[in-house]
C-alpha cells in the first residue's frame, strides 16, 4: 500500500466513523469505531511502506524508536502520528487532527452551566475522566464557543494538538509538546508575557505546572486544563496532592479560591450503537470553598451524593438518567456505575 492509497483508505475509514488508525508492518490496519479495535481488510503494509510513512513524518526509522509526529495529507488534512516499535516492528497509531468541532450543546453535558463557566473572566476549570472519555473535544468545543462569542487572545498547549482552530472573533496561538515547546510548565511561563485572555493546558501532570496554572487563574486569566481521574473529588483531591505536605495548605487555600468548577465525564456505548456521554459536576460555591481549603474531601463527596441541582450531579443520576432515557442499556449503566448495587436500587426507586 503506497503513501497516497494509504491517505485514501484513511479518509475512507474517517469517513466511515473511525477516530484512530492501528498499523504495524506486515499486520492488517485496525481501526477503532464506537470504541472496539477491529480489523480491516486488504490492508496490510509492508516494512518498507511503513518505513515511507515514517520518512514523511521526518522521523528516520533506522534510528528513532519512539516519536510524536504530524502528518499533512496531500487533501490538507493533518494526522496525529505517534510512531515506534513492537517487538522489533515498525508500528504506528494515528489519529486525525479535526477541524470540525462539535457545538458545546450537542456533547452531553450541562450546556447552561458550562457556558458559564467559560464566561468567566479568570478562574480555573477543569475537565477530567479516562483515556478516551471526551476530554479534548470538550475542551475544543468551549474555546469554539469563546471563539464566537469573545475577542480575545487564546493559547492552547496541547500535546499533542486534536482539533485546529480558526480565528473568528478570537485570536488563537496554538502551541503543542515537542514541536514547538519543551513542556507545558515552560510554556505555560512563556504565555503569561504573551498576553492572553484564555489559557488552554492539555493536561495538568505535575506541581510545576500546577502551581503556575493556579498563579494564572489568579492573576486574571481564565485556565481551563484536563486531568486523569474518574470523579470530581478525586479530581481535587488528586490536583491538591500534587503540591509538597509543606506548601499545601497555601496551595489548597488558592485551588478554593480560584476554580470555577469540576466535570467528570465518560463515553458509553449507545443502544444506536453511538457514544453517549455521562458526566458528573460540581460548581464551587458556598460551604465547598472551605471544605477544598481544608482538605475536607469526605464532606464533598457526602455534598454530591445530596439532592442535585443544577450546579451538581454525580456520576450515577448521569448514568440512571441516560438509562431511563433509553440512551444506554441496563448492562452497560449497571457496568459504568461507581457502585452497581446502587444502580440496582435507584432504578428500583430506592434512594
Amino acid at each position: 500500500m503506497t503513501l497516497g492509497e494509504f491517505e485514501s483508505a484513511i479518509q475512507l475509514w474517517l469517513s466511515q466513523g473511525a477516530t484512530d488508525v492501528f498499523l504495524a508492518e506486515d499486520q492488517a490496519i485496525r481501526v477503532r469505531i464506537n470504541g472496539e479495535v477491529v480489523a480491516t481488510e486488504n490492508s496490510i503494509m509492508t516494512r518498507e511502506e511503513v518505513a515511507a510513512l515514517w520518512q514523511a513524518c521526518g522521523i528516520d526509522p533506522v534510528t528513532a524508536n519512539e516519536r510524536d509526529s504530524r502528518y499533512q495529507m496531500a487533501s490538507g488534512g493533518y494526522l496525529r502520528v505517534n510512531l515506534y516499535r513492537a517487538m522489533g516492528k515498525l508500528s504506528a497509531a494515528i489519529r486525525p487532527i479535526k477541524n470540525v468541532i462539535p457545538p458545546l450543546d450537542s456533547l452531553g453535558l450541562p450546556t447552561d452551566l458550562a457556558r458559564s463557566w467559560i464566561q468567566r473572566r479568570s478562574g480555573l476549570i477543569l475537565v477530567t475522566g479516562t483515556t478516551g472519555s471526551g476530554k479534548s473535544t470538550t475542551l475544543a468545543a468551549a474555546l469554539d464557543e469563546l471563539n464566537q462569542t469573545r475577542q480575545s487572545h487564546i493559547v492552547t498547549l496541547e500535546d499533542p494538538i486534536e482539533y485546529c482552530f480558526q480565528n473568528k472573533h478570537s485570536f488563537f496561538s496554538q502551541r503543542e509538546l515537542n514541536s514547538d515547546t519543551d513542556k507545558f510548565a515552560t510554556a505555560l511561563r512563556a504565555a503569561l508575557r504573551q498576553n492572553p485572555d484564555v489559557i488552554m493546558i492539555g493536561e495538568i501532570r505535575d506541581e510545576e505546572t500546577a502551581e503556575l496554572a493556579l498563579r494564572a487563574s489568579e492573576t486574571g486569566h481564565l485556565v481551563i486544563s484536563t486531568l486523569h481521574s474518574s470523579g470530581v473529588v478525586e479530581s481535587i483531591e488528586r490536583l491538591g496532592n500534587l503540591f509538597p505536605e509543606n506548601s499545601g495548605a497555601t496551595s489548597r487555600m488558592l485551588l478554593s479560591r480560584q476554580l470555577i468548577g469540576v466535570v467528570t465525564q465518560n463515553l458509553l456505548p449507545g443502544i444506536d450503537g453511538s457514544l453517549k456521554l455521562v458526566s458528573e459536576y460540581l460548581q464551587n460555591e458556598g460551604a465547598v470553598r472551605p471544605w477544598i481549603r481544608e482538605g475536607r474531601y469526605r464532606d464533598i463527596a457526602d455534598h454530591l451524593q445530596r439532592p442535585q441541582d443544577a450546579q451538581t450531579r454525580n456520576m450515577l443520576t448521569s448514568i440512571v438518567e441516560s438509562y431511563h432515557a433509553g440512551l444506554i442499556s441496563e448492562d452497560v449503566a449497571r457496568d459504568a456505575s461507581p457502585n452497581p448495587s446502587d444502580f440496582d436500587r435507584q432504578i428500583r426507586g430506592i434512594s
